[in-house]
This record gives C-alpha cells, structure tokens and sequence, in this order.
C-alpha cells in the first residue's frame, strides 16, 4: 500500500506516521466525533482518542475527563473498533504527541469557521515536540450542524439527542442530568 508523496506502508510505520492521535474535550461524545474516529480507525494502524483535561474550562464541563473517556471506550467498545484507544492529557498536544511516539494528528472540521482556528494550531503544534502533521477531516455532512455545546443544551432541556449522539453518551446524559436535578 502507498500512503502518497513516496512513503511506503513499512517506512510510515517506521517513522510513526501509522499512528495518529485525535485530540478534543469530547464533552460529550457526538456523532460527529464518532464519524471522525470510525474513518480514522479504517485509514491507520492505530488511533489514540486523547481528551484533553483543560483546567481553565473546568467549571464549563459536563462530564469529568474521566468520565468523557469511559463514554468514548463504551461507544468504541460496541463498534467494535479494536485498533482504537482513548487516553487523557493536559498540557500541550505536541508535547504529549512526543510521549505517545505519534506524528499525526487528526482534527474533524465542521465548517470553513473551524478551520481558521484548527488551522493556526496546526502551525503553532508544528513548532512544537516531534513536529507533528495535522490531518483534517471533514465531518460528514448529516453531522456537520451536531456540537457538543448544541447536544448538551437539547439535552438539558429534556430533549431527545439519540440521533445526535452514541447510546453511551445518549446513558451518560441522562444519568448526569437526572443527579443534577435530585
């Protein structure tokens, strides 16, 4: 198999490049983080889903990174993606690339928005650690309007969000909005 530009598949494994880090708050899961995942996973070896633990936007979270990561392995776990893992970090996403041994990262991209910022922290990740690539992918269309900001607010209101999310998210909410009302 040829990966383009005259790498082969056991020269990118070599370097790295066969495994890919896909980093966000994921708070919570989305379908169209899920699509993202999914078609990473089918295009290389091995793909890290890496939740970020941002300390800033601590009283702006829903769920806990730990919790986020137990959503992500539940919805990964029913699909059955076996060369999928979840892990959390905090600190700088290049810096973490270097301690995991990835040179690439994913970013899904919604929108001409969003790729203006992802593409300013594609630069500034470059400078950074082992240097690593950004890939882009763009969401699919029937999940491109879905934002986990728009999920969790459906969500809080009491309304249905099972077509916008995983059955591990669609549970997670449901038990994490029940205890904050009790």
């Amino acid at each position: 198999m040829t990966l383009g530009a005259g790498l082969c598949e056991d020269t990118a494994r070599k370097r790295g490049l066969m495994h890919v880090v896909y980093p966000g708050s994921f708070d919570p899961l989305h379908n169209g983080h899920f699509d993202v995942i999914q078609r990473a996973s089918r295009l290389f070896e091995k793909v890290t889903v890496a939740v970020l633990e941002n300390p800033s936007k601590r009283n702006f979270w829903l769920f806990t990174p730990h919790e986020r990561v137990e959503i992500i392995r539940q919805a990964i776990a029913a699909a059955r993606l076996a060369n999928v893992e979840v892990d959390s970090f905090h600190g700088l996403l290049a810096e973490y690339m270097r301690r995991v041994n990835a040179r690439v990262i994913v970013k899904g991209l919604r929108a001409v928005s969003d790729y203006e910022s992802e593409l300013q922290m594609a630069h500034l990740n470059r400078q950074y650690g082992n240097h690593p690539e950004t890939l882009f992918i763009m969401a699919a269309t029937r999940w491109s309007f879905v934002s986990s900001t728009m999920v969790k607010e459906i969500a809080r209101y009491g309304g249905d969000v099972s077509k916008l999310v995983p059955p591990a998210t669609v549970e997670a909410l449901r038990t994490k909005l029940s205890t904050m009302e009790g």
